[in-house]
């Protein structure tokens, strides 16, 4: 998978892109598990990038969300048995 960040909030640690192999649109932000630091990608659809884009706001209600793991149902790619804690 290949991700492109197509907007970075470096307030609110968080970035709206598209993963250009499969054309679907994420929001991501920072993870760790003491071990390693990394990435968790959300699948949005086209409504919402636009819309994140547009309203930070509405934004970061959406990554606080994830953060919470009240989405994971969204998690483009599934974490291992360790899974971080959000920076």
């Amino acid at each position: 998978m290949k991700f492109q960040d197509i907007y970075v909030n470096r307030e609110e640690l968080f970035s709206i892109g598209i993963e250009e192999t499969s054309g679907r649109f994420y929001v991501s932000f920072p993870v760790s598990n003491g071990m390693v630091d990394y990435e968790e990608y959300y699948e949005i659809d086209r409504a919402s990038f636009e819309l994140f884009q547009k309203d930070i706001d509405a934004a970061v209600e959406f990554v606080m969300k994830c953060r919470r793991r009240e989405l994971d149902e969204l998690l483009i790619e599934k974490p291992g048995t360790n899974r971080g804690s959000a920076i």
